[in-house]
């Protein structure tokens, strides 16, 4: 269960549905891949889920995989969707389209390095990510709650910027599966916490077999 702070700001961080590029286990990237029919699916039965939250505003990736999943979620609790193309998935450069093994068959260097030719590097997304949701979260109200429909490398390098955790904590916690999410919540000192990590009803996730979410 989520564990709820009186007074204080809660973020939940959603990774959108599945799409067709998960299922074959292509890197997507920045490339604007719609949901399909099972990703549609899992945004209508997660909103009804997170609206029982009662979110206060709803933020969201412009890429049409995470918009049209908070779009699921407007239809449900009549809030609108605003968008910040800070919160976009990781840049993968010449990965992008490739599947996993194309990937470790063609850029063995650059994937040991998990660094994609022309992309960006998790230093760089977890920066991004994570001063697109700081700053998010200063705009809520005190006891605001919000819910940030992005994609999985992004979210989980931006959780590790707020909360201040290296990448390699997440090979031990796992990425977040397809319309799944993460709670944080603000502490007294104003940093913040992870309360809930891939909370959802997926009963069979897509990931990837290389570094579970990136890129996806």
């Amino acid at each position: 269960m989520t564990d709820r702070v009186p007074g204080k700001r809660r973020l939940v961080l959603w990774r959108h549905g599945q799409t067709s590029w998960n299922v074959e286990r292509r890197f997507q990237g920045k490339t604007d891949i719609p949901l399909d029919d099972t990703g549609l699916d899992q945004a209508a039965n997660a909103a009804r889920l997170l609206a029982a939250l009662r979110p206060t505003a709803i933020l969201a990736s412009p890429l049409q995989r995470a918009a049209a999943t908070a779009q699921a979620l407007a239809a449900v609790t009549g809030l609108p969707v605003d968008h910040d193309p800070d919160l976009m998935e990781r840049d993968g450069g010449a990965w992008e389209g490739l599947t996993a093994r194309e990937i470790r068959e063609r850029y063995p260097e650059e994937h040991a390095r998990w660094e994609p030719p022309g992309g960006e590097t998790s230093a760089q997304v977890a920066k991004r990510v994570g001063t697109a949701l700081e700053r998010a979260a200063a705009a809520l109200p005190p006891t605001g709650l919000l819910v940030v429909a992005s994609h999985g490398a992004a979210l989980r390098l931006g959780m590790s910027h707020m909360l201040g955790l290296p990448e390699q904590v997440w090979e031990r916690l796992g990425g977040l599966s397809n319309c799944c999410w993460s709670v944080l919540a603000e502490m007294r000192d104003g940093g913040w916490r992870l309360v809930e990590h891939n909370a959802g009803t997926l009963p069979e996730p897509v990931l990837s077999d290389d570094r579970t979410d990136n890129g996806a």
